[in-house]
C-alpha cells in the first residue's frame, strides 16, 4: 500500500487549491490529490452559464495548466473514494486501492440532489454539477424544445436564462413561493422573477411534482394536483447533497456536511474537510453552523488548512462572497444575510442596477448587488464597521456607502 504525506479527496476548486497553497507555503512532504473525475480538474461555475450556452471551450476552465501538476509534484490519481479508516490513516477506492495518509484533506465537494419519485431514473433527466453532465445535456438539446426546470435557485435559473435565449420553451418550478427563496429576500426574488418572465421563462411556484412520465425517455412532469407538462428534456437544480458518507462512517460529527473547526479540522484524528461538504461555525451568521457553497469559502478553507499544515499564521475569517450571471445582470453578494430583519432597496430595479442591503439590529450584515459594482466595492467597509446605520441614508443613491462609513469614523 502506497502512503503519502497529504492525501486530498476532490479536485475541484477546494482540493486543487489546497494543494497548490501547500506548495506555496513551502510544503516539501508527498500529496496526492484523488479525483472521481478523470478530466484535468476545471472551474464549475461556467458550467451553467457560459459552458452550457457553447460559449466556453473547456481548456478555458482549467484550474492550473497540466504542467503544474508535475512542476510542483503533485500526483493526481483517478478514483471514487468510498471509505477511511481513521485509526490506521488509510483511504479506500472504489476499485479496492488503499492509499495511506499523513493527513487527509476531504473536498469532495457534493453530487446533485435527485428526484426519488416515479420516472426519476428516465432518460432526458439531467443535473448540472460536472462537465460531463452538461456535455450530455448539450448533445440533446438539438432535438429538445419544450424543457421544464425544477428548482428557482441559482442553478435553474442560470441555466433557464441560457435556453431561453437560444429559442427554447422553458418552464420553471419552485416549490416555494419565489425565486430564491433560501439565499435572497424577496426584493431581489420579485426582481428575478420579472427579469426570467419578461424573457419567456414560465414560473410556477408552489409546484410539487408528482412523478416524471415516460417510457425510457422523460416526455412530461406531472404535477401533485395532477396537471401534466409536457417536457422534451427535465433539468433538475435542487442543491447538492454533501459527499461526506465514507467520513460519517469512519466517525465523524456531522450530518448535512462533515463538522469542522474554526481550522477545519473534523473529529477524526488528522482528517480536514474542506469547501461544499464542510458545516463550519460562521461569525457572519451568529456561530449557526452551515455550509457555504462558494469559490471564495472554498479557497480560504484551503489557505487556513495549508497555513496551519505549514506551520504559519492561519488567517483572519474572510466575509462570504457569492456571484451569478443571468442575461446582462451580475449578480454579486457579500456577507449572510442569515437572522436580519429588516431589508433596505437601493437604487431602482426597473433601471437595471440596484442593491439590497440586509439589517439586523440596525447593522449591515449582507447585500445583493445586481450591476451595482461600487455598492459591491464599497458594502464590505459597512458590514465590517459593525456600525447601525440610518435605513434612510442608506437606501439615498447620491452619497456612497463609503461616505457613509466615514461619517462615523
Amino acid at each position: 500500500m502506497e502512503r503519502r504525506d497529504v492525501v486530498i479527496v476532490g479536485a475541484g476548486h477546494a482540493g486543487v487549491q489546497a494543494a497548490a497553497l501547500l506548495r506555496q507555503n513551502g510544503f516539501a512532504g508527498t500529496i496526492r490529490l484523488i479525483s472521481d473525475e478523470a478530466d484535468a480538474p476545471y472551474e464549475r461555475p461556467p458550467l451553467s452559464k457560459e459552458y452550457l450556452a457553447g460559449e466556453r471551450e473547456p481548456e478555458k476552465m482549467l484550474l492550473r495548466k497540466e504542467t503544474f501538476w508535475d512542476d510542483k509534484q503533485i500526483e493526481r490519481q483517478f478514483g471514487r473514494a468510498v471509505a477511511v479508516d481513521a485509526p490506521a490513516h488509510v483511504v479506500r477506492l472504489a476499485d479496492g486501492t488503499e492509499v495511506g495518509y499523513g493527513r487527509l484533506i476531504w473536498a469532495a465537494g457534493g453530487g446533485p440532489r435527485r428526484l426519488t419519485c416515479g420516472g426519476h431514473d428516465l432518460q432526458g433527466i439531467h443535473a448540472i454539477r460536472t462537465r460531463q453532465d452538461v456535455d450530455r445535456l448539450r448533445e440533446e438539446l438539438p432535438g429538445a424544445q419544450r424543457i421544464v426546470v425544477i428548482g428557482g435557485g441559482y442553478i435553474g435559473l442560470e441555466a433557464s436564462a441560457v435556453l431561453v435565449k437560444q429559442g427554447k420553451d422553458v418552464t420553471l418550478l419552485e416549490a416555494t413561493d419565489r425565486v430564491l427563496s433560501r439565499v435572497a429576500g424577496p426584493d431581489l426574488s420579485a426582481f428575478y422573477h420579472d427579469v426570467h418572465r419578461a424573457a419567456g421563462v414560465k414560473l410556477r411556484f408552489g409546484a410539487r411534482v408528482d412523478c416524471i412520465l415516460g417510457e425510457s425517455w422523460a416526455t412530461g412532469v406531472q404535477l401533485a394536483e395532477g396537471e401534466v407538462l409536457p417536457a422534451d428534456m427535465v433539468i433538475i437544480g435542487i442543491g447538492i447533497v454533501p459527499a461526506v458518507e465514507p467520513l460519517l462512517a469512519a466517525g465523524a460529527k456531522g450530518g448535512n456536511g462533515v463538522h469542522v473547526d474554526a481550522n477545519c479540522r473534523t473529529t477524526l484524528p488528522d482528517v480536514f474537510a474542506i469547501g461544499d461538504c464542510a458545516a463550519q461555525e460562521s461569525p457572519f451568521a451568529g456561530g449557526m453552523r452551515l455550509r457555504i457553497e462558494s469559490i471564495q469559502n472554498a479557497n480560504d478553507q484551503a489557505a487556513i488548512v495549508a497555513k496551519l499544515l505549514t506551520g504559519k499564521s492561519l488567517p483572519e475569517p474572510v466575509l462570504p462572497t457569492f456571484w451569478s450571471n443571468q442575461f446582462s445582470l451580475k449578480l454579486q453578494t457579500l456577507g449572510l444575510s442569515v437572522g436580519h430583519d429588516a431589508t433596505v432597496l437601493r437604487g431602482k430595479p426597473e433601471e437595471g442596477s440596484f442593491s439590497v442591503l440586509y439589517l439586523k439590529d440596525g447593522q449591515v450584515i449582507a447585500l445583493d448587488c445586481v450591476n451595482a459594482v461600487k455598492d459591491y466595492a464599497q458594502g464590505r467597509m459597512l458590514i465590517q464597521s459593525g456600525a447601525r446605520f440610518d435605513a434612510r441614508r442608506l437606501a439615498d443613491t447620491s452619497v456612497l456607502l463609503k461616505e457613509l462609513v466615514q461619517e462615523i469614523a
